[in-house]
């Protein structure tokens, strides 16, 4: 018996974006559609709604969504049942046709280049719609992109999803349009946009603060030598890698203090209106996630649920604990990105990985909003890159073809470098060990800005952050924000005009030290965040643009990452505005 057509009554109300998105499709009838939507803002209902109304009017007579993960696969499939399409996830390409039960089927981009002719064969046969979701990944090598393009090429329609910014590479995408601009360079055009600024305006997204956290790392080299840096200190790429690798350790001090901070923090959710809360660890390989989950037992006494991505059942495990009130699930790669657990709102970044797609899709498990007034919370290392990745959450890209490619902020051969574990040749050569790290607190990133001074792990100081209220407006995030980072400074004048008072021959015998770099800095921002609030007080723009201003006037990083000079030139030029 064939499948039913699905009823477009019974369909769940559409967003304003996914209304206007929609509109917008059924007026052009183009073969091709590009859709960029923030992760969370609901593109997988924008997409079978689409489905809906071409096997509704006879358009097409079938649907194929191409998927990046097998986990994504059946995702989909439950999606489109629920609003009476029929997908097969179990479709394997030795198959050749679906049963006449389903409207279609859900394939990975892997499947598709493996045997493109058998989904060339089934496109061909009947009018088909193919969504390809991520569209992006048709990219990531040169047999998916061919393989997609000489599948689908024959489609009667083809609708493109991505959340995240492009790519980094000149690999092009298959049926995504390219315009070239006045620069001659060749850019991705969307037929429609939704970003996360838009997203966290409408209440459709939450808010996110990231807690970056730093300390003294020590570690011996190859070579044998014993260093020692602290994490977010300006230094060399190499030296950044390894302090970052040293941090993550699970044996050190650094990870078990960032875990409990974090889920210090997943208690307060808990406690302030979401009961069901769950925090995520997203970890470089398998056996870091392992000893992650151990690290969380002991902390919480309660076991974390475990997700590798080659491990069998893993999408039941992860179903499983979206389903469920545990506290914690630790991922390698498995939950990078598309899958859906809407309760997740803490999250640990203990991966190297560092490109602003990765991270972009890592944030992105994050931010669905359930309700108004949640808001997610993630704990990071505080490298620079990341911070500057963390300052632009509301950076829309664009795919751009034939620029320069610089490295993309931080260099990751050189984390591939400082974390492969070099065989010993010799007595004198020996392997990179991590010996010591201690975390502290280094500030509370939101909207473009950076908030507070340096708290170490388990003082009163960082439990003032880790204790915001869990259900604030991105408004009442910046200003509860503003208000902790004065109360954190005037406690400290007060400390310090409490101190025993000096003799005058003493204090004119040894003058005040001078700030370090990270003390100026510290300083600077501080001085920054306050002009910037000012100015929004006066003119009523948000932080983030005021933020955005100045950066476009005086070039440079997100203040996050910002040198000294650059961060003096920003205070000179917002009090000329």
């Amino acid at each position: 018996m064939a499948a039913r057509t699905p009823a477009l009554e019974t369909f769940p109300a559409l967003r304003a974006w996914q209304r206007k998105a929609l509109v917008e499709y059924l007026r052009r009838r183009d073969p091709d559609f590009t859709a960029v939507a923030t992760p969370g803002a609901g593109k997988t209902t924008f997409a079978l709604r689409i489905a809906a109304e071409l096997l509704a009017d006879g358009t097409v007579d079938a649907v194929t969504v191409v998927a990046p993960t097998e986990h994504l696969k059946t995702q989909w499939a439950q999606a489109a049942a629920r609003v009476g399409i029929q997908l097969d996830a179990a479709f394997r390409n030795a198959d050749l046709h679906s049963s006449a039960d389903f409207h279609g089927a859900v394939v990975t981009y892997a499947q598709v280049g493996m045997a493109p002719q058998v989904h060339r064969r089934r496109t061909m046969t009947r009018r088909t719609l193919v969504i390809l979701d991520e569209i992006h990944h048709a990219g990531d090598s040169r047999t998916w992109g061919d393989g997609v393009k000489a599948a689908f090429e024959g489609a009667e329609r083809r609708l493109m999803l991505t959340g995240t910014p492009f790519r980094s590479d000149d690999n092009p995408i298959p049926f995504v349009t390219y315009e070239r601009g006045g620069d001659g360079l060749l850019r991705s055009r969307a037929d429609a946009v939704y970003g996360y600024a838009d997203a966290l305006r409408d209440g459709v997204v939450r808010p996110v603060l990231f807690l970056a956290y730093s300390g003294e790392t020590r570690w011996r080299t190859n070579a044998g030598e014993e260093l020692a840096a602290r994490l977010g200190e300006p230094m060399t790429q190499d030296l950044i890698a390894q302090a970052w690798r040293t941090a993550l350790d699970p044996a050190g001090d650094w990870m078990p203090q960032v875990l409990r901070a974090a889920d210090a923090r997943l208690t307060v959710l808990r406690n302030a209106g979401m009961p069901d809360a769950g925090g995520l660890v997203i970890a470089s390989d398998q056996q870091a996630a392992r000893s992650y989950a151990k690290l969380l037992e002991q902390v919480t006494g309660e076991k974390a649920a475990v997700v590798l991505s080659d491990d069998v059942g893993a999408s039941a495990r992860i179903a499983t604990f979206a389903a469920s009130d545990q506290r914690w699930l630790v991922a390698v790669r498995m939950v990078s990105e598309g899958v859906d657990i809407p309760r997740l709102a803490v999250g640990v970044y203990a991966t190297s990985a560092s490109t602003a797609l990765y991270f972009a899709q890592a944030i992105g498990r994050f931010v669905r909003a359930r309700r108004p007034g949640e808001t997610a919370s993630v704990f990071l290392p505080s490298v620079p890159h990341l911070l500057g990745l963390a300052s632009e959450m509301e950076a829309e890209r664009d795919h751009v073809l034939g620029k320069p490619k610089d490295r993309e902020g931080f260099d990751d051969d050189l984390l591939e470098r400082a974390q492969r574990d070099d065989q010993a040749s010799g007595e004198l050569e020996k392997r990179f060990a991590a010996l010591s790290a201690t975390a502290e607190l280094d500030q509370v990133i939101f909207d473009g800005a950076s908030f507070g001074t340096a708290a170490q792990a388990g003082t009163p100081e960082e439990e003032e952050y880790l204790g915001l209220p869990g259900l604030l407006t991105a408004d009442q995030v910046a200003m509860l924000l503003s208000k902790r980072q004065a109360e954190q400074l005037a406690a400290r004048r007060r400390r310090a005009a409490e101190r025993p008072a000096e003799s005058p021959a003493a204090a004119s015998a040894a003058p005040p030290a001078p700030m370090s770099a990270a003390q100026r800095r510290v300083a600077l921002r501080r001085q920054l965040n306050a002009l910037v609030a000012a100015r929004h007080h006066r003119t009523g723009q948000p932080h983030g643009k005021i933020h955005a201003e100045l950066r476009r006037l005086c070039g440079g990083p997100p203040s996050a990452q910002a040198t000294i000079e650059q961060l003096e030139e920003r205070i000179a030029t917002v009090q000329t505005l």
